[in-house]
C-alpha cells in the first residue's frame, strides 16, 4: 500500500476506452439521494439523484450539494476503470446492482466481463452506545473476486479531495500521513480554522482523516503510488490536491479479497451551550473521553470493522423484522431509508454536568435543539433507545431551568447550530401552545418507555408551568405559529388545539406518576380540564354537516380540513382521551381527499409532509395506513429533487421543493418509526 497526496502513477497507466453502460437493479427503492458516509450534521455524503444511483460518472455531495471530491478506480490485468466520481478518463464499470439497508449502500459492478466489485458504504448507528456514536466516522470496504473463473491481476484506488473540508475553495489546507495500529492514513485540515463555526452548513474546525489497512511488499512499479508526498501546501483549488490510497490485490480469483477504507472528521470542542452555569461552556466530543488523540480514534475505528459489521447487520435485520411485521415491505423500505438520515443530525457531547446529544435542523434553517424538529423525530428514539431522547432533552430543560429564558412556554430552540446559547431575551421563534404540548409529550413518552418517572419529578415545576399556559390557551389557540410555520399564522387551529389539550391530559399521567406534593389532586384537575377540553373541542372542530365528517383547519371553518397528525400522541401515551369516534371519521375522510402522492397538509395548499402522514397512517385503519404509506413510498420514488430525502412536498405531483422551502436530509424522517414506537 502507498500514501500520497497527487494522482501520480496509477493515473499514469489508465487506460481510456469507450464508456460502459450501467443498468442497475435498486433493491428496495431507489432513493432520491443515496447515502455514502452519513454520521453527523458535518459527515453527510451522498451520491445525489442526478447521477440516476449510478455511482460512476458523478461526484458525491455534501448535503448541501457542495462537492466532495471521492474517486474509486480499479485496475484489472493493466486497464483501470472508474468504479466512482466523475474523473475524466477510464471507461465506467458497469453497475449491476445497487441495495440499501438502514447503515448500509451496497452497489455491485461488473469490470470488463472480468471481475465483481462489490463496494459497501457503511455508517454505523449506535442507540445503544454513545462512545461510538460520537464517532464522526464510516467505512468504504471493497471485495473483488473472479466473474469468469480466471485469475486476474487487480490493484483498487481511491482518494479523497480538501473539498471535504471547506466550501471556499480558496482556503489553505495543511496535510500528513502516518500509521496508526496498522492503519495507514491521510490527514487533512483548514490551515486557518475557526472552531465552532460553520461555513454553508460545513464545519469550518476539525481534522479530516482517510485511511486503510497498511499493506506492504504488495506493489510494482505500473499501477502504483510511489509513497511520496508532496509538501506544498496549498489552497483546495490549487491544482486540487487529493489523499489517495491504493492496494495492490495482485492475483485475484474466484476467492473474494477484501480493501477497507474509512473516512471521518474529529473535532475537539463540537458545541457550546449555555446550561445552568452564568457563561457559555464548550463542549466536548465525547470521543475525547476515550482516546488522546484524534488519529487514535481513528485507527480503533478503522480496526473495528468485524464488529462494526456484526452489530450493523443486526440492526438492519431487526429494523427491517419489525417494520415488515408492522407495516409490510413498504414500510419497512421507509424505516430502512430513514435511520442514517435521522441518526445523521445528531451530535454527541461530553459537558460538566453529563453527556448530550444536540440536534440540527438541517436545510429548513439550521437551529440546534429545535423542539418541533425532535417532537416529528422522536420515535425512532423511543424505538431504539429512550434514553437518547432524554438526552436531547435535557439540554433544552437545563437552559430554562437555570433562568435563561423569561417566557412561560417553552423554548423553541437553542440557537444556530454548532452554538446552543439560548435566547436569554426571548426572542426565538415563539410556538407557544406547539413546543408546551411537545415537551410535555415527549417527557411523558421517555418516562413510560424507560421507566424513569423521577425524570418526571425533577422537571415537576417547568412541566406544571407549561401546562398551566395550555389551560390556559389551547382550547382556543390565538393567532401563532404551529410546527409547519412555512404555512404561516393562523388562529384557532383544530389540530393545534388538540396537541396543547393532550399535552394537558397528559400532564393528569406526569403528576399521577412524579408523586410531586398533592400529585392526586393536580392529577385529577388536569384530567378533568382535559376531559372537558376534549368534548368542547369536538364542537368547534369538527365539520359534522359534511360526508363524511371530518376535523377543520381551523375551528367553524366548514370549507376547511387540515391532516389530524396530533392524534398519534393519544395512542402513543395510551390516554384513551380522543373518542375512537374520531380515529374512525378520520380515517374514512382521507380516503376521500387522497391525491397521487399522499394526503395534503390542509386545504390551503397541496404540500404535505410525510412525517405527518406516517404519525397519521399509525392510528389510522389498516387499509387508510397502508394507502398512505404505499403513497410516501411512490413519492420516495418518483420525486424529481436528487437531493437527499425531503419531508415537504406536493401531493399532487410528488414535487419538490414547495413555495421557495427546500426541506432535505431533516432528522424529522424519525417520524417514519412512529407505527414502531407505539406501546405493544
Amino acid at each position: 500500500m502507498a500514501v500520497k497526496s497527487l494522482f501520480l502513477s496509477l493515473l499514469s497507466v489508465l487506460a481510456v476506452v469507450t464508456p460502459l453502460t450501467s443498468a442497475s437493479t435498486f433493491t428496495p427503492l431507489r432513493p432520491p439521494a443515496i447515502p455514502l458516509a452519513v454520521r453527523s450534521p458535518y459527515l453527510s455524503t451522498w451520491l445525489n439523484g442526478d447521477s440516476g444511483g449510478i455511482l460512476p460518472g458523478s461526484w458525491p455531495r455534501f448535503w448541501a450539494d457542495q462537492i466532495v471530491g471521492w474517486q474509486g478506480l480499479i485496475r484489472v490485468d493493466n486497464v483501470a476503470y472508474n468504479w466512482m466520481g466523475d474523473y475524466n478518463g477510464p471507461a465506467h464499470v458497469t453497475q449491476t446492482s445497487f441495495e440499501y439497508t438502514s447503515t448500509q449502500s451496497i452497489f455491485t459492478f461488473d469490470v470488463a466481463g472480468k471481475v465483481t466489485l462489490t463496494a459497501t458504504f457503511l455508517s454505523p448507528v449506535h442507540p445503544n452506545d454513545l462512545l461510538l456514536q460520537s464517532l464522526q466516522m464510516s467505512y468504504l470496504q471493497l471485495s473483488v473476486k473472479s466473474a469468469d473463473g480466471s485469475a486476474h491481476d487487480v490493484q483498487v484506488y481511491s482518494d479523497v479531495s480538501g473539498e471535504w473540508a471547506s466550501p471556499d475553495h480558496s482556503q489553505a489546507l495543511n496535510w500528513g500521513n502516518g500509521i496508526n495500529n496498522g492503519c495507514a492514513y491521510h490527514r487533512f485540515a483548514l490551515a486557518n480554522q475557526v472552531e465552532l463555526r460553520e461555513d454553508a452548513d460545513m464545519a469550518k474546525w476539525g481534522m479530516w482523516l482517510f485511511g486503510t489497512d497498511y499493506r506492504t511488499g504488495r506493489f510494482v512499479d505500473n499501477g502504483t503510488l510511489d509513497n511520496s508526498e508532496s509538501t506544498t501546501f496549498r489552497a483546495i483549488s490549487d491544482s486540487w490536491p487529493v489523499f489517495a490510497l491504493a492496494v495492490d490485490l495482485g492475483s485475484v480469483s474466484t476467492g473474494a479479497q477484501e480493501v477497507l477504507y474509512s473516512i471521518g472528521v474529529v473535532q475537539e470542542k463540537v458545541i457550546t451551550f449555555q446550561g445552568d452555569s452564568d457563561g457559555l461552556e464548550e463542549l466536548a466530543g465525547l470521543w475525547t473521553t476515550h482516546y488522546s488523540i484524534p488519529e487514535d480514534s481513528f485507527a480503533a475505528f478503522h480496526n473495528n470493522w468485524d464488529q462494526e459489521l456484526h452489530d450493523a447487520q443486526t440492526l438492519d435485520a431487526k429494523v427491517h423484522n419489525d417494520a415488515f411485521e408492522a407495516g409490510g415491505q413498504d414500510y419497512a423500505s421507509l424505516t430502512t431509508l430513514a435511520v442514517r438520515q435521522a441518526f445523521g443530525g445528531l451530535q454527541v457531547a461530553h459537558g460538566t454536568r453529563q453527556d448530550y446529544i444536540f440536534l440540527k435542523e438541517i436545510s429548513s434553517d439550521g437551529d440546534i435543539q429545535t423542539v418541533d424538529v425532535i417532537f416529528p423525530a422522536h420515535p425512532i428514539f423511543l424505538y431504539f433507545n429512550p434514553e437518547l431522547l432524554k438526552l436531547i432533552l435535557d439540554p433544552l430543560f437545563e437552559n430554562q431551568e437555570s433562568g435563561h429564558y423569561p417566557n412561560p412556554w417553552s423554548i423553541h430552540d437553542l440557537g444556530f447550530f454548532p452554538n446552543a446559547d439560548g435566547f436569554p431575551e426571548g426572542n426565538d421563534e415563539a410556538m407557544p401552545v406547539e413546543e408546551c404540548g411537545n415537551m410535555i409529550i415527549m417527557t411523558l413518552a421517555y418516562a413510560l418507555r424507560s421507566g424513569n418517572t423521577q425524570y418526571l419529578e425533577q422537571h415537576w415545576p417547568l412541566l406544571d408551568q407549561w401546562a398551566q399556559f395550555l389551560v390556559n390557551d389551547s382550547l382556543i389557540p390565538d393567532s401563532q405559529l404551529s410546527t409547519d410555520d412555512f404555512a404561516g399564522r393562523l388562529a384557532n387551529q383544530t389540530n393545534l388545539a388538540l396537541k396543547g389539550i393532550i399535552g394537558v391530559r397528559a400532564m393528569a399521567d406526569v403528576a399521577k406518576y412524579s408523586g410531586t406534593a398533592n400529585a392526586d389532586v393536580a392529577s385529577n384537575t388536569y384530567l378533568q380540564t382535559a376531559q372537558d377540553y376534549i368534548s368542547k373541542w369536538q364542537g368547534y372542530g369538527i365539520n359534522t354537516a359534511s360526508t363524511p365528517p371530518h376535523t377543520t383547519l381551523a375551528y367553524n371553518d366548514n370549507d376547511s380540513h387540515g391532516l389530524l397528525y396530533n392524534i398519534y400522541a393519544d395512542r402513543l401515551l395510551g390516554l384513551g382521551l380522543v373518542p375512537d369516534s374520531v380515529y374512525e371519521m378520520q380515517s374514512a375522510f382521507y380516503e376521500t381527499i387522497m391525491e397521487d402522492f399522499g394526503i395534503p397538509l390542509d386545504t390551503r395548499h397541496d404540500w404535505t409532509k410525510s412525517d405527518w402522514e406516517i404519525f397519521a397512517a399509525a392510528v389510522a385503519s389498516d387499509s387508510v395506513k397502508a394507502e398512505i404509506i404505499e403513497r410516501v413510498v411512490k413519492m420516495v420514488e418518483a420525486t424529481t429533487s436528487g437531493r437527499p430525502l425531503t419531508d415537504l412536498y406536493d401531493a399532487a405531483t410528488g414535487n419538490f421543493p414547495v413555495d421557495g422551502n427546500h426541506f432535505m436530509n431533516r432528522p424529522v424522517v424519525g417520524g417514519f418509526f412512529a407505527l414502531l414506537a407505539l406501546p405493544k
